[in-house]
């Protein structure tokens, strides 16, 4: 579904990102790991378009879409859950999940009842306004107003950050029953556990490169690279 194929990603002259390679598959879950400053929300922006690499190259689907600008992107089926949520706050739960609703009408698509039924929270605050929810909910509403772009992959960049533990594994509840729903998901995390319960596969990530690539259990049993490049141990 995504292929990231050796990208070298720059901020003006700084060189963020060197050599970069991973692969979400259909049906998928992947989580991306690594410490503060590692690299993971320059990738997400590179896949996104906010940032494009200059060398390497992103596929998805087969075509090549790293020339291609964000709202281009965004419309071929990649939807971003961005990082510090980014909701609209002035305006209403509705209001808010309107703005990204696209594909309703195909057959088995994420509606806002649909979204409603996988938070029933936010049916309860629809009318309310985005900037007066708490944290959590506040990041239930930037997941269901991605579903409702009817993405065929998800990108959440550090969903739990600054979450109650409690909201974090609501969260990690419905990714898991996303994944089982056969949707592809890239996730940026620092939350160790979180990344374990959801992902099929695991990178890390250390300045700029990828230091590990393999399976949760393998990762959970690596000592070192939980110590070395996660603070986990």
């Amino acid at each position: 579904m995504l292929e990231v194929e050796r990208i070298q990603t720059f901020y003006g002259e700084s060189h963020v990102l060197h050599d970069v390679s991973l692969t979400v598959g259909a049906g998928e879950a992947v989580a991306l790991l690594g410490r503060n400053g590692a690299g993971k929300t320059t990738l997400i922006r590179s896949v996104v378009g906010f940032t494009p690499p200059r060398q390497g190259r992103i596929r998805f689907e087969g075509r090549e879409i790293h020339r291609l600008p964000a709202h281009r992107v965004a419309r071929l089926g990649l939807g971003l859950v961005p990082q510090g949520r980014r909701i609209f706050a002035p305006l209403s739960v509705a209001e808010n999940l309107a703005l990204g609703a696209r594909g309703e009408a195909a057959p088995g698509a994420w509606t806002r009842e649909r979204v409603y039924a996988l938070f029933p929270r936010l049916r309860e605050r629809a009318a309310q306004g985005g900037g007066t929810l708490s944290g959590g909910e506040q990041q239930m509403l930037a997941v269901a107003r991605a579903l409702m772009t009817n993405p065929r992959v998800l990108l959440l960049d550090e969903p739990s950050e600054g979450l109650a533990p409690i909201v974090v594994r609501e969260i990690g509840r419905v990714l898991v029953a996303l994944k089982r729903e056969g949707l592809p998901i890239l996730l940026v995390e620092q939350n160790f556990p979180l990344a374990l319960r959801v992902a099929d596969r695991v990178y890390v990530m250390n300045k700029g490169q990828i230091v590990y690539a393999g399976t949760p259990a393998g990762l959970d049993a690596d000592e070192d690279v939980k110590r070395r490049f996660l603070g986990v141990s």
